[in-house]
C-alpha cells in the first residue's frame, strides 16, 4: 500500500457526510485535497483549515455537478491550483426522493441517473488529462448496497443508477488499464450519519435494518472513509475494476 502523504485529491460532495469523513481521513494520512461542495461550504472550510494547519494544500470550489459548464469551469480552475491529480473521489449523488414505479416520470428518473452518474462522467472525464501518469493515479466512485441488491422500496431509479456506477467501474478501469490508472468502487450498506438517512429512512426503518446486520451496527462514514484511502493509497498497487462492499455482512459478493 502506498503512502498517500503529499498525494493530491479531488473529493467531490464533501459538504458533510461520508464526503467530509473522505476529506478528513485524506487530509489526515497527508494529502492535498480539493474539496467540492453544492451547497454548505461549511464543512469543507472546516477541512481547509485543518490541512492548512498540517501544512498542506486545500481548495475549497462550488458547483453544479449536473451542468456541464460548471464542471469545466470546476476542473480548470482546480488544475490552476494544483497542476496534478493522483486520486479522484466521486461521491456526489442522491436518492432524492422515494418514489414508486408509477410514480416515476421522465424529469425524476433524468435527475437520478444525471445526479448519481452524469456527474461521475463528467467530473472523471474533465479531470483525466491531469491525473497522474507517470506514479499511478487512483479513481474510486461510490457505489450502493442498493446498486447490488436493488435497495428498499421507492428507490428504484436510485438503485439502477448505482449499478450503473458499478459497471462504469469495471468498464474504465478496462479503458484506463495502460495509462497506470486503477478505477475501484465502495458500495457502501446502511450508513448512519448521513443526509441521506436522515432524510430517506425513518427510525424505525433503520432499527429494522440494523436487526439484520451480521456484525449488529449500522455503519458510520468514518467506516466508508477508511475504505476510501486504503483504495486511494493503490495509486501503483494491483486493485482495480473491484468493488469494496462496506455493509457489516449483510451482502457478501
Amino acid at each position: 500500500m502506498g503512502i498517500l502523504k503529499g498525494k493530491t485529491a479531488l473529493i467531490t460532495g464533501a459538504s458533510q457526510g461520508i464526503g467530509a469523513a473522505i476529506c478528513k481521513v485524506l487530509i489526515d494520512a497527508g494529502c492535498n485535497v480539493c474539496m467540492h461542495y453544492f451547497r454548505s461550504p461549511n464543512e469543507p472550510e472546516k477541512m481547509k483549515k485543518l490541512a492548512e494547519n498540517k501544512g498542506q494544500k486545500a481548495l475549497c470550489l462550488q458547483a453544479d455537478l449536473t451542468i456541464e459548464k460548471e464542471v469545466v469551469r470546476l476542473i480548470k480552475d482546480a488544475v490552476a491550483y494544483f497542476e496534478v491529480f493522483d486520486i479522484l473521489v466521486n461521491n456526489s449523488g442522491s436518492l432524492i426522493e422515494r418514489r414508486f414505479l408509477q410514480a416515476v416520470d421522465s424529469d425524476y428518473w433524468h435527475d437520478v441517473i444525471n445526479i448519481n452518474m452524469t456527474t461521475m462522467m463528467l467530473v472523471t472525464r474533465e479531470l483525466l488529462p491531469y491525473l497522474n501518469r507517470d506514479e499511478g493515479s487512483s479513481i474510486i466512485n461510490l457505489a450502493s448496497l442498493a446498486g447490488r441488491k436493488g435497495g428498499h422500496p421507492g428507490s428504484l431509479v436510485y438503485s439502477a443508477a448505482k449499478g450503473a456506477v458499478l459497471a462504469w467501474t469495471r468498464s474504465l478501469s478496462s479503458e484506463l488499464r495502460r495509462d497506470g490508472i486503477r478505477v475501484n468502487a465502495v458500495a457502501p450498506g446502511f450508513i448512519e450519519g448521513t443526509s441521506f438517512h436522515e432524510e430517506h429512512t425513518t427510525r424505525e426503518s433503520a432499527l429494522e435494518t440494523i436487526k439484520n446486520i451480521p456484525l449488529g451496527r449500522s455503519g458510520n462514514p468514518e467506516d466508508v472513509a477508511r475504505a476510501v484511502a486504503y483504495l486511494a493509497s493503490e495509486y501503483d498497487g494491483f486493485i482495480s475494476g473491484a468493488t469494496l462492499d462496506i455493509n457489516g455482512g449483510i451482502y457478501c459478493a
